[in-house]
């Protein structure tokens, strides 16, 4: 049975990080569900493609793509994948870590750290070492792999960070999540995530969401419904009209970025940037795509562009994991939470760690369904008896 309140499966609301020697003002870190829905505590989960993040289907699309081409029985075909995979960078995140790093008792099971950043966001113009995640997502595949559970982390999470390796003198802490990539890198967010899920990480897929703006005029431009008329505060400052909308790749970008202009300010932003992936793979699924070989290419060399993965990350390999998965296996979930809380001066995401030793302990032992299943059944409203 679903979850009675689906609104509790969402965090919106741009994460601050503590500069080096230095506290940051509080930020105003809230929940809020579905288009709007009012601020709620995290609840068990939620399931389906019509709500959660993107990036998983993202990745879905692209492996496809990919193993259709690696497939094919020609050498000019596998000569182009080779290509394709090429243009895709590549990280050493683990070989960082040198102790201390979770086991794992399920052979055949898998989980893939997937983070979103956006290095061309004007808003936030600091070096590599400097840059924050949009997105952090665990995404668990059980041995059985006929399924994918995508386990949104808030970037506000209240969580020990170790001490980086970059820089001793940042880190072994409590701090926001978010806060593990600007001190370490992907090195200290493996580590910390790790280190609070129990989980051991198999892979690590970084996206740059700035990126985009190349995979969007690939694919022709996407259609999007603009809640209501806005002016970018961005140069050139384009005016967003209200109601559907045909966007090229500035545009797309540009309008997504915008927050101040909103009510519901970085809510309406993160809002608005799951919009656009939907409308992104929607366009990307379409027979308009996959039926234009040369559209399909450019497609695929733009989104190898705006990925970075880990050494030994295998595309093959990962379309062949996600060959049997549709979008309806999909489940998407959020890291438990008991909502905001002031720690420090800072409005940080305090942590729920009953709940979630519980989910990650039975992700780790391949117990994912069964947990689930019981999670929903206590969340539903117990039935009455009739007058």
């Amino acid at each position: 049975m679903p979850p009675t309140t689906p609104s509790e499966g969402r965090l919106y609301g741009r994460a601050t990080v503590p500069a080096a020697g230095a506290a940051t003002a509080p930020d105003r870190a809230r929940l809020a569900g579905p288009e709007g829905a009012p601020p709620t505590r995290g609840g068990p989960v939620y399931r389906g493609n019509r709500r959660g993040p993107r990036w998983g289907r993202i990745f879905l699309v692209l492996g496809a793509g990919l193993l259709a081409l690696a497939l094919i029985a020609s050498g000019a075909a596998w000569a182009y994948y080779k290509t394709v995979a090429n243009d895709i960078d590549r990280s050493d995140p683990f070989s960082a870590i040198k102790a201390g790093r979770p086991d794992k008792p399920v052979k055949g099971s898998l989980n893939i750290l997937m983070l979103g950043s956006d290095s061309r966001d004007p808003d936030h113009k600091g070096t590599a070492g400097e840059w924050r995640t949009d997105t952090m997502i665990i995404a668990h595949i059980p041995a059985s792999h006929d399924k994918v559970y995508l386990v949104s982390l808030p970037r506000d999470l209240y969580v020990h960070v170790p001490k980086s390796q970059s820089n001793p003198k940042l880190g072994n802490t409590k701090a926001k999540l978010n806060a593990s990539y600007a001190w370490g890198g992907l090195p200290l967010t493996v580590q910390t995530i790790e280190g609070y899920t129990g989980l051991r990480m198999d892979h690590v897929v970084l996206i740059d969401f700035g990126g985009f703006k190349e995979v969007v005029d690939a694919l022709g431009g996407v259609d999007m419904t603009i809640e209501q008329d806005v002016k970018s505060i961005h140069p050139p400052h384009r005016q967003f009209k209200k109601g559907p909308n045909h966007l090229d790749g500035a545009e797309a970008l540009d309008y997504v970025r915008q927050r101040y202009q909103f009510p519901e300010g970085d809510f309406a932003r993160m809002r608005h940037q799951q919009q656009f992936m939907k409308a992104v793979l929607d366009k990307a699924a379409s027979s308009e795509t996959l039926s234009n070989p040369k559209k399909l290419d450019g497609f695929l060399r733009a989104t190898a562009k705006a990925i970075t993965v880990d050494k030994d990350f295998s595309l093959v390999d990962m379309a062949l994991q996600f060959r049997g998965i549709r979008s309806d296996k999909l489940v998407f979930l959020v890291s438990p939470h008991l909502g905001s809380k002031i720690i420090k001066g800072e409005d940080v995401i305090q942590p729920d760690d009953v709940k979630a030793k519980a989910l990650y302990s039975a992700m780790k032992n391949d117990k994912t369904e069964e947990y689930l299943t019981q999670a929903n059944q206590s969340a539903s409203p117990k039935a009455s008896k009739g007058g």
